[in-house]
């Protein structure tokens, strides 16, 4: 079996070799005195014979370059050879693998009309030379041979084109499991830049607002900058931890052991508003009857807020922001707003922003340039709310007040018959 591969691999290596080959066997066997069942009579072997066996076994030495030319031709030779009286046994063998290369080589249509022509032709001409009835054993042999190389054909043509079909179909799925894979990839970042920069973002400028409190009042209130300052400090511990958490994660994806936080929720809410209330002036409502949400839904309301109180504190560090849920049976809208007006002076958040219209920096188009000296942002604060939104079904829009200030608005579907 391993030496008929070998062989396999070297005729599909050298076509041209094995066909000269072939032809060259072919032609010793046609000057030799065989005569198998269903050929017609052995000639003397003279010059016209031998002129033919060259003649056919040269033609056929181009059989897979020129098939329908080759079975052509060699087809005319043979029948030209049965009516001189110089044909051999042999030359029907070298027109049945002619019909068979044209069955391989072309469509089932073709194979089959021009190996019946070339069939019918040698047969007449034996018909015709011997003076024999077209039911003999001997021409319905010699038909039968015929049909076999053109069935043969067209069976090996039709298993490498199924072959080829099924090659090709593997290589699109094994693409398409690459491209599903690169797509994973790509989300799997865009998600942990998210949660980086929730994360880091949201308690940083936590830290830059207790911070500058803690500024304002150490020479004439220690006690309530010490409380500043440890704001400050778990505001630090809560972000590495966070950031280790995250990291833990990423490093051993399948470890059962490594240790998680709860998941962001508007339950969460009052202290992240907490957190941000000593520095600014922070207003929250509920409208509606609060329930529990999807947990997709729950988190993305979360981070929104989140991204908001600290793109409020950026760009407008001494504005009142004020800070609206409202439930109802198609999901919870989330508003935040501030008024885009510094507090009087005096305040403890202190800090000049650089705004354009109603209270924004004229290059916020990513929600977060522009703004407040040690809170520079990375621009991913409106696309990354908006890309929370989206995610879940739902709709964002952010953009200045009529009145002054700065307005972000989402709509998030969580209808009640499906929230958890």
């Amino acid at each position: 079996m391993g030496r008929l591969a070998q062989w396999r691999r070297a005729v599909r290596g050298h076509p041209m070799a094995a066909d000269v080959l072939l032809a060259v066997l072919l032609l010793v066997v046609s000057l030799l005195p065989v005569n198998p069942p269903g050929g017609p009579p052995r000639a003397p072997l003279g010059v016209g014979t031998v002129l033919f066996a060259l003649a056919c076994c040269g033609a056929l030495a181009l059989r897979r370059r020129h098939p329908l030319a080759v079975l052509g031709t060699v087809t005319v030779l043979v029948v030209a050879a049965l009516l001189l009286g110089a044909a051999r046994a042999p030359f029907m063998i070298i027109v049945a693998i002619a019909a068979y290369t044209v069955a391989n080589r072309t469509d089932r249509r073709t194979a089959w009309v021009t190996g019946t022509g070339a069939a019918l032709a040698i047969g007449a001409a034996a018909v015709f030379v011997v003076g024999i009835s077209w039911v003999r054993p001997e021409i319905v042999v010699l038909l039968l041979w015929f049909g076999f190389a053109v069935a043969g054909g067209d069976a090996v043509r039709s298993r490498r084109a199924y072959v080829a079909v099924l090659e090709e179909r593997a290589r699109r799925a094994e693409q398409t499991r690459e491209e599903e894979a690169l797509r994973r990839v790509a989300e799997e970042r865009l998600r942990i830049a998210r949660e980086l920069h929730d994360v880091v973002a949201h308690h940083i400028a936590l830290i830059n607002v207790q911070a500058g409190v803690a500024g304002h009042l150490l020479s004439g209130q220690p006690e309530a900058a010490q409380e500043a300052l440890g704001h400050v400090r778990a505001a630090s511990r809560t972000v590495l931890d966070e950031l280790a958490t995250l990291l833990g994660v990423l490093r051993g994806a399948g470890d059962s052991d490594v240790p998680t936080e709860p998941v962001p929720s508007l339950n969460r809410l009052d202290a992240l508003v907490e957190g941000f209330s000593t520095g600014q002036p922070v207003r929250w409502t509920v409208a509606g009857q609060p329930r529990p949400l999807p947990t997709a839904v729950d988190v993305a309301a979360y981070r929104i807020v989140q991204e908001s109180l600290t793109n409020a504190y950026r760009h407008a560090p001494r504005a009142a922001v004020a800070v609206r849920l409202r439930y109802d049976p198609a999901g919870v809208t989330i508003e935040v707003r501030d008024d885009g007006n510094p507090r009087p002076e005096g305040s403890p958040a202190s800090g000049d922003r650089e705004s354009g219209p109603a209270g924004r920096p004229a290059t916020t188009a990513g929600g977060a340039s522009g703004g407040t000296p040690g809170a520079a942002g990375t621009g991913l604060g409106l696309v990354g709310m908006r890309e929370r939104a989206e995610t879940v079904g739902g709709t964002f829009s952010a953009g200045p007040r009529p009145g002054g200030g700065w307005q972000v608005r989402a709509e998030l579907p969580a209808p009640e018959e499906v929230a958890e």
